[in-house]
């Protein structure tokens, strides 16, 4: 696939949950469109595994829980110190959680989905923003669902963490409007990524057999239109919600 050109020269990007997935082919994305990188990813092996893949490229790495408050200002602290300013924050890091009826559901896992899915993005959020304040300039993009929209059934904790996503990102580029500091989400349909295909077998079929466009979401696609969300050119657009869910959405 030919893909357009998009201009993030010397832009210092945040790319959260970055060492594989959706998180990784942005990571890629943003570099061709001469960005700095920094990936931010609680899971070592998954950062080792990264760095090799991005070999060729110069990009800094954080080991960050984005459920701890405290993990993601370190990180912040770091990434200033090493970048010297962020730009853009791609909040991509979260966890599925298991396939169950909400009447079932495991109050442990309901309490862990919403600490890295929705508190997890709200730590970030709160702790870059006033970086981009700051320097008023930013550009968030975060990750939300086509679940958050519709809600899938026998997945309740990930499609209301997501659902408040997208309720974050109105409320936040609201108020972050006129810095130009711009927030956005995306709402991606199923992916062929590590934590979607974990889920149980019919769930899996459940959403692919939601899609008018009958297939998965590409990594690439998705990377596509969040690095546009994440350039200058993206200038007015904020508050907003671009469905990635392959006609999939309702509204």
């Amino acid at each position: 696939m030919q893909t357009n050109t998009i201009n993030l020269k010397d832009r210092v990007a945040v790319v959260t949950g970055g060492a594989q997935g959706i998180g990784l082919e942005v990571g890629r994305r943003l570099l061709e469109s001469g960005a700095r990188l920094v990936i931010w990813d609680i899971n070592a092996a998954g950062v080792e595994q990264a760095r090799g893949q991005l070999g060729e490229h110069e990009v800094h790495f954080e080991r960050v829980d984005i459920a701890d408050y405290a993990s993601v200002q370190a990180a912040v602290a770091s990434t200033l110190k090493a970048a010297g300013r962020i730009d853009i924050l791609i909040n991509n890091a979260a966890i599925v959680g298991p396939n169950a009826p909400l009447i079932d559901y495991p109050i442990g896992a309901w309490k862990q989905v919403m600490d890295v899915d929705l508190n997890g993005t709200f730590h970030c959020c709160r702790a870059v923003a006033p970086e981009m304040i700051r320097q008023n300039y930013g550009r968030i993009v975060n990750l939300a669902s086509v679940a958050g929209k519709e809600g899938n059934p026998n997945a309740a904790a990930y499609s209301s963490a997501k659902a408040a996503v997208i309720a974050m990102t109105k409320s936040l580029g609201k108020e972050l409007a006129r810095h130009d500091i711009a927030v956005n989400c995306v709402t991606p349909a199923v992916a062929r990524t590590p934590g979607a295909m974990e889920q149980a077998p019919e769930h899996i079929e459940y959403m692919l057999g939601k899609i008018p466009r009958g297939r998965f979401l590409e990594l690439n696609e998705a990377a596509a239109m969040i690095a546009w969300l994440a350039s200058e050119e993206n200038s007015f657009t904020t508050a907003a919600v671009f469905d990635l869910s392959g006609g999939r959405a309702t509204y």
